[in-house]
């Protein structure tokens, strides 16, 4: 059975695939796992505030950070310290285009390199990154699209917000005063600034009695984390953005995809390699006026596009099973593990089925010899393998019989076939408890991967992959099942 967590009131949180209560996020489903990051791009610019841009002194400082590449946050602070009376000097403005600096890199040599591969003049002479692919890290769309609400300034974020482990309330959390030693020097935190509940509203994310939600400095925050193909890196990259249109419509493309890849988004989408791209379209959106009245405006919304024939997506994928399972009746009939003769054709080669077409031998000697090693009665008997039924000891046996016998090739297709039947069964209770019965689980498991899918060992790790990817979604599941048998039957 897929195990089960419990909150410390004995109530039933979702099951853990791999360990580690699941909880909720703001937009839906399970709530994140860190992914490391080692550079950003934003989805647009900062430019002076019109106080600003009054300041010649400011209007310099951004020449010359844009110039030169620097971030905007770097250009802020160097505004805000040169003009101490313009505490925010720029403002964000929505543009067709992405942005790439060095200073959002460790490495400042990646930011050209991403230009140089997918920036494009589009007839003004000037090269922007309107459009770039994507490669994404995890299968959970939760984890690569981490979001919050939260407050930032320009130097931390202030604010944020955070679920209990149970997915019942929501927190607002802040740092941790840093202690002092003596009344004098700071203590150095090890691991970093702690977090606890904002202590002037009980710590209750409550966005609708929240004085910084309602002035617009708490707001919805998120980022996309991805790899991007040939553009070297270990650490991901990500995009900030606060838009919920753009996390929203990423959302429902995320589970289109990963509806039709059997719970798949990371990697690439296909054996073309294909991979996501992100771009932006202008699209008309809604927002509430400070007088209450609904208005649209025109935005730049980020949008990602999954460039494939998603009919292809659809099609059975047992080819992968069908070749695994002839490779193990093929090593099953040459280890003498098998009671079915192999087929030897007129030329001396061995006939292992459409999966195997080997190559005709050209020479009578080389035909002659294989005809004769094809016999299990006329070759010696290889060591027995240890299964996972039975593990391999250090202790020393008896040498294996210089003939096959009858004991010795049944013991060793009964270990094969009592680990199979071991995987198959906890593959079968695992979708049960998913809420897919026995007789429709095999039903739906011999459409997608093949009859002999309990045989094969590939056959059965993908059954098993697929069983633990929908742990925690057990609707989905179900939903997945009945439209592989009854949709796309």
């Amino acid at each position: 059975m897929i195990p089960m967590t419990n909150d410390t009131n004995g109530r039933a949180l979702a099951p853990v695939p791999r360990g580690g209560a699941l909880t909720p996020s703001l937009l839906g489903g399970a709530a994140s796992r860190s992914i490391p990051t080692g550079g950003r791009i934003r989805s647009g610019i900062q430019v002076l505030t019109p106080k600003a841009a009054d300041v010649q002194e400011a209007r310099a400082i951004y020449d010359d950070g844009v110039a030169q590449g620097r971030s905007f946050e770097a250009i802020g602070r160097d505004i805000s310290a040169r003009c101490p009376d313009l505490a925010r000097p720029l403002r964000p403005k929505n543009v067709p285009y992405f942005t790439v600096r060095g200073e959002d890199f460790p490495n400042p040599e990646i930011a050209r390199r991403i230009m140089d591969r997918y920036a494009e003049d589009k007839g003004d002479g000037v090269k922007r990154l309107y459009r770039f692919p994507v490669i994404f890290p995890a299968d959970a769309w939760q984890n690569v699209m981490p979001h919050e609400l939260a407050v930032w300034t320009h130097r931390e974020r202030k604010f944020w917000s955070e679920y209990s482990e149970d997915g019942q309330t929501r927190y607002c959390m802040t740092h941790r005063p840093v202690p002092v030693s003596n009344g004098k020097r700071t203590v150095r935190l090890f691991g970093g600034r702690k977090a606890m509940l904002r202590p002037d509203n009980n710590g209750v994310c409550e966005p609708e009695a929240c004085q910084e939600y309602q002035s617009g400095n708490c707001g919805l925050a998120g980022r996309f984390i991805f790899f991007m193909p040939g553009i070297e890196s270990l650490d991901a990259f990500d995009l900030p953005t606060r838009s919920f249109y753009a996390m929203q419509a990423a959302i429902q493309k995320f589970q289109a995809i990963a509806f039709m890849r059997g719970g798949r988004i990371s990697g690439f989408l296909d054996g073309r390699r294909t991979p996501f791209y992100i771009t932006k379209r202008l699209l008309e959106v809604s927002m509430i006026g400070d007088d209450g009245q609904a208005k649209r405006v025109s935005q730049w919304i980020i949008e990602l596009e999954a460039p494939i024939d998603v009919t292809s997506l659809l099609q059975p994928d047992d080819g992968v099973e069908r070749l695994e399972h002839r490779a193990q009746e093929a090593t099953a009939i040459l280890e003498g593990r098998s009671n079915q003769a192999p087929k030897v054709d007129k030329d001396g080669v061995i006939d292992m089925g459409d999966a195997f077409a080997a190559p005709r031998r050209q020479q009578a000697g080389s035909a002659a010899s294989v005809a004769d090693d094809a016999r299990p009665a006329e070759r010696s008997a290889p060591e027995p393998r240890p299964s996972r039924a039975e593990p391999e000891r250090p202790a020393a046996r008896a040498p294996a019989p210089s003939t096959p016998t009858p004991q010795h090739i049944s013991k060793g297709a009964a270990t094969d076939k009592t680990a199979a039947a071991g995987d198959v069964a906890w593959i079968v209770d695992a979708a049960g408890a998913l809420g897919i019965s026995p007789d429709r689980f095999e039903q739906y498991a011999d459409k997608r991967w093949g009859k002999g899918w309990k045989l094969a060992a590939g056959g059965r790790k993908r059954a098993l992959d697929e069983v633990t990817l929908f742990a925690d979604n057990g609707p989905g599941y179900q939903e997945k099942v009945r439209a592989e048998l009854e949709v796309f039957s």
